[in-house]
């Protein structure tokens, strides 16, 4: 190999080898089980012609086990860097058709690299999971490259965004780093992820339970809340994937990008006047509140199958991202549960970590009652979202709907918390506990010696309605800024973040806090 032609076609040669990945035979198999590649997920997820491929030649090391005499350039991942309209990303798409998407020694360094440009340039990472787990003949040196990423991982986490699509199996180590990053996307019943699978549980505890039930998209995104997103095929998950960048910034020291739009600022959200029951037991459904305020009705909902006691996600308000956290009144009454508190606690932190400020819509009777809640750490998981709150110093909106009892009301961004703006409508109650509780310890004794119980109850609940379950007694202590009709709602929402996006807040020179997890 002498001449400069030969050079180049050998060069072309190992380019298409690579390519290639585990062979026609593999990749049919890979699209028979409704999968695409990991070069094709790549071709979706990036904007035509702008991926620029990384580590293409690099092979595996092993010596052992035959493994020599098995080498394949790539080593079952395919890393880079391109563009999602127009902005940088950094991305890996494991592949399936070489040893099984098995992690070795050298495919975990090449993850590693890519992890370690995105932290340099500041852009974000999205990662495309689709492996067998840690490759057995390599042994401890797969799992060190495993424990290389999860320190990447770490670090990274909150200086860039980063983004897992789960587009097969995931299992053992491999879960812990889409369990780091920000976001987890599954594919519904080709992804799946679980610590120890099926067969070995079956062993140790005698349970039989199927790799669906176990670790699959629905179990993740409903019952343990692993999972952020669960879609129906890879093509769905890569345009999620591909909205969910458009709505970040690219580091923590940029601010979102701001989104074109023609729904107008000064629009009154008439619908809003007459969405709260007068009767404040019965519920109605917070996302139409939350629709009708922001943005061209758009709201990117996150968990939506879990702690549906509250509804976390993104929309635009005009044209600027932010994170909005809203009671739902029709699932357990809008309680702060366990579940609830964990999921909301873990969002508004995403949304500090990158500037995006908060916009809180509050219709919450208190924390949910029980032994199962106590004894579970009810305690320390409201604390959590007490902290993340506090803790946070990007604008913080607060719109109080109807009811904010008891500690919930100080934990839902109150303004003891450093809420910036907080508001209500004339249909809130902010009060230490509902009419008929309070009546019941306050007036127990009077009550009782009345000559009609049931009458003077009633009474004494109507009086405590009139003087307390109301805004008004909050608005004269300041705790709240205002209390508006509800169809100005977006207007005075528009015109306060308007006027906090440059806001800066210090807070106290520190290692870190120490969060109640």
């Amino acid at each position: 190999m002498d001449t400069t032609q030969e050079r180049l076609d050998d060069l072309r040669r190992r380019k298409i080898q690579a390519a290639a990945g585990g062979g026609a035979a593999r990749v049919d198999a890979q699209h028979n089980r409704g999968k695409m590649t990991a070069r094709e997920r790549l071709e979706t997820l990036l904007d035509e012609g702008s991926f620029q491929e990384m580590d293409t030649l690099v092979e595996h090391r092993c010596k052992d086990f035959g493994m020599e005499k098995n080498t394949i350039a790539g080593d079952g991942v395919v890393t880079g860097h391109g563009t999602i309209d127009g902005r940088p990303v950094y991305c890996y798409a494991q592949d399936f058709t070489v040893y099984g998407g098995s992690l070795g020694e050298m495919h975990g360094l090449k993850i590693c690299k890519v992890l370690d440009m995105a932290m340099k340039t500041g852009v974000p990472v999205i990662g495309m999971n689709d492996s067998g787990g840690a490759r057995i003949q390599e042994g401890v040196a797969s799992l060190g490259s495993y424990a290389e990423i999860f320190f990447r991982n770490t670090r990274a986490s909150g200086v860039i965004p980063q983004i897992s699509v789960i587009m097969g199996p995931c299992a053992g180590g491999a879960v812990y780093s889409p369990a780091i990053t920000d976001f987890i996307i599954m594919v519904d019943q080709t992804a799946h992820m679980f610590i120890t699978g099926p067969e070995v549980i079956k062993t140790v505890t005698n349970e039989i339970v199927s790799f669906e039930d176990l670790g699959g998209a629905m179990t993740h995104g409903a019952k343990s809340g692993v999972s952020h997103f669960t879609t129906q095929s890879d093509e769905e998950a890569i345009g999620l994937a591909r909205q969910l960048h458009s709505l970040f910034p690219l580091n923590n020291l940029d601010a979102p990008p701001r989104a074109p739009q023609s729904d107008p600022a000064d629009r009154e959200c008439t619908v809003l006047d007459s969405i709260i029951p007068d009767d404040p037991g019965k519920p109605y459904d917070v996302k139409d509140v939350v629709s009708e305020v922001l943005d061209g009705d758009f709201f990117l909902e996150v968990q939506e199958q879990f702690a549906q006691n509250i509804v976390v996600g993104f929309g635009h308000l005009n044209g600027h991202t932010v994170g909005v956290i809203a009671n739902q009144p029709k699932v357990l009454a809008g309680c702060l549960d366990i579940d609830a508190c964990s999921k909301a606690a873990r969002f508004v932190r995403f949304c500090d970590s990158f500037n995006i400020p908060l916009l809180t819509f509050e219709d919450v009777p208190g924390f949910l009652p029980g032994t199962e809640q106590e004894h579970g750490g009810i305690i320390r998981h409201g604390a959590k979202l007490l902290y993340a709150y506090a803790e946070a110093t990007v604008p913080k909106l607060t719109v109080i709907l109807r009811k904010a009892y008891g500690g919930a009301y100080d934990v839902m961004s109150s303004k003891h918390i450093r809420g910036d703006y907080n508001i209500a409508w004339p249909s809130a109650q902010l009060a230490v506990m509902g009419a008929a509780g309070a009546v019941e310890i306050i007036h127990r004794r009077r009550i009782a010696g009345a000559r009609n119980p049931e009458g003077e109850r009633e009474r004494l609940i109507e009086d405590f309605n009139d003087k307390f379950a109301n805004p008004y007694k909050a608005a004269a202590l300041g705790y709240l800024d205002d209390v508006i009709p509800p169809n100005q709602t977006r207007i005075r929402m528009i015109k306060a973040l308007e006027m906090l996006l440059d806001k800066e807040e210090l807070r106290p020179a520190r290692k870190h806090g120490n969060i109640p997890l």
